[in-house]
């Protein structure tokens, strides 16, 4: 939105971060209420986003809690429009011995690459490279442009951290990000 997006969905299905997605303009989209591109295709006149972001990685889940490590990522070929972008941002693994296939356990996943090449669309992935960003992202803050405390729900002495960690696994309300004070 900072960059001129017309509009932005947040698809998720805590309630507590889709109220934050809202908060500061965007669409929130449900995906425990149905499938998240059906959703935006219709708020879209069938057209689809230009871009998506793929910020959760091997660790999306289904509405059922089912870890599916690929969904995020075959979800964005499907709403991305063609010849549009996709940026993956979210942690993928070449070795994950919690997955839930022997595929997946080796980084390996069952990706729409076929659909991918056929709507031409573009594909980014990796950490962020902070340095080109961080100056950038500061100005905006201290101009008062971008204020992203507002995902901050809660600021904890560092000796409650093994709580709050488990609370916000656990999705329970009030624990969209936590703050840590040392000396608190």
């Amino acid at each position: 939105m900072l960059i001129g997006a017309s509009e932005v969905f947040v698809v998720d299905r805590v309630p507590d971060r889709l109220r934050l997605a809202e908060s500061i303009g965007a669409t929130a989209i449900d995906f425990s209420a149905g499938d998240p591109v059906e959703q935006i295709r219709d708020r879209t006149d069938g057209v689809g986003t230009d871009h998506g972001v793929d910020a959760v990685g091997y660790q999306a889940s289904a509405p059922s809690g089912e870890e599916q490590p690929a969904l995020v990522l075959n979800t964005l070929v499907e709403v991305v429009r063609a010849t549009g972008a996709i940026g993956v941002v979210g942690l993928y693994l070449s070795a994950d011995p919690g997955a839930p296939d022997e595929h997946s356990a080796r980084g390996e996943l069952l990706f729409k690459v076929g659909k991918l090449f056929e709507k031409g669309l573009r594909i980014g992935t990796g950490q962020a490279n902070v340095k080109t960003y961080n100056a950038y992202l500061r100005n905006l803050i201290t101009a008062g442009r971008a204020t992203p405390s507002f995902v901050v729900s809660k600021e904890l002495p560092l000796d409650a951290a093994p709580e709050a960690y488990q609370r916000f696994d656990r999705r329970e309300p009030g624990y969209s990000k936590v703050v840590l004070k040392p000396a608190a």
